[in-house]
């Protein structure tokens, strides 16, 4: 009898190309900015200006505090104001003559430095006068109370009628600008720290800036249709959880994403220039952890190669370490290829599968 023929095995061809290593995180959408109102002068409120919920500009008033007192005061100042600027005419004007008169012994040399000092007095008297009708110009404007960011109102927590005082704890609103939005994230550091050793090891790159891009998939399920970018990253690892925290910034012109809201987000994390991808049951994975894959060597023999297989994307396990191209990985008749024997190797067709799991033609 002739020998056995040898064992077919079915095997794929691996290539090396660039790859864009991702991390899924959970995260929480936070408002991009707060404004929280409060009073910065005291005072009844007159009238609420805007609806509850609604979406404000920046500068839109929102309350107005019952002007009529700080009208008072600023027409006052602006009266004292007058009168110490009338005084400083007259003041000068005295004081220019003595100047002349002291040279010719007109006036002792002592009215003249009264003259001089009297002058020095009304000048200040009208420096501290612009500087009351400055500030009780600024109380008017307080009196109302305006948004300082473009958002959505919150509700009021005062009605016309009560009574304000300035720096007051209690809030009287709130303005929460939701587009853009952030989305706090958290990563292990260890995570973190190996894609930093994969950048500085040449074995990885980021985009030039740093600025990563982030995918989001809402509570339901469905992924959010705009992306993001990964724009802050914190300084320190929470000793609790040995996490660090992320920020990336999401447009939200629809406001879809609230505050509050719990979402998963696919970071990408820098890109392999020569990654190489492999069946998942091309890779055998050892009672210690340990991955080895089989490969149709030379005169079509099977070695056993250790690899690497850093992580695992669908059906399929990115292999770092142990292949290189045009190497021929078994991925089907693994069972009846021994180490060092002889096998046939033919490519490796999942079309069936793949077909069986297409939905059928429509009529």
């Amino acid at each position: 009898m002739g020998a056995m023929p040898p064992p077919e095995v079915a095997v794929v061809t691996v290539n090396q190309a660039p790859y864009t290593l991702t991390s899924e995180l959970t995260g929480r959408v936070t408002p991009y900015r707060v404004a929280e109102i409060r009073p910065q002068v005291s005072g009844i409120i007159k009238e609420r200006l805007f609806t509850e919920g609604t979406d404000v500009k920046a500068g839109q008033p929102l309350y107005q505090i019952d002007p009529a007192p700080y009208r008072a005061t600023l027409a006052q100042a602006q009266a004292d104001l007058k009168s110490a600027e009338a005084q400083l005419t007259a003041v000068k004007a005295k004081a220019a003559r003595y100047k002349e008169l002291v040279a010719i012994k007109g006036v002792s040399q002592q009215e003249f430095d009264d003259a001089v000092s009297d002058l020095g007095a009304r000048e200040a008297a009208v420096a501290a006068g612009r500087a009351a009708v400055e500030t009780a110009r600024i109380n008017l404007d307080y009196a109302k109370l305006s948004s300082p960011i473009d958002g959505r109102v919150g509700r009021s927590r005062v009605t016309p009628g009560a009574l304000v005082v300035a720096g007051q704890d209690t809030l009287l609103t709130t303005v929460t600008q939701l587009d853009p939005i952030y989305i706090d994230l958290t990563q292990s550091a260890d995570a973190m720290a190996a894609l930093r050793r994969q950048v500085a090891a040449g074995e990885a790159t980021i985009p030039e800036g740093g600025k990563l891009k982030v995918r989001l998939i809402l509570p339901d399920g469905t992924p959010y249709e705009h992306e993001g970018a990964l724009d802050f990253s914190d300084i320190t690892v929470d000793e609790g959880t040995g996490t660090v925290g992320l920020r990336a910034t999401f447009p939200n012109k629809h406001l879809e994403l609230l505050p509050g809201m719990f979402v998963r987000a696919v970071v990408d994390q820098g890109t392999r220039a020569d990654a190489i991808l492999v069946p998942q049951q091309a890779v055998i994975i050892g009672p210690g952890g340990a991955a080895t894959t089989m490969v149709v060597g030379k005169d079509d023999k099977v070695e056993v190669r250790p690899v690497t297989a850093a992580k695992a994307v669908g059906d399929q396990w990115v292999v770092t370490k142990g292949l290189a191209a045009k190497d021929r990985v078994i991925v089907q008749g693994v069972l009846k290829a021994a180490p060092g024997a002889p096998v046939k190797p033919v490519p490796y067709n999942p079309a069936p599968a793949a077909a069986a799991a297409a939905p059928a033609p429509a009529h």
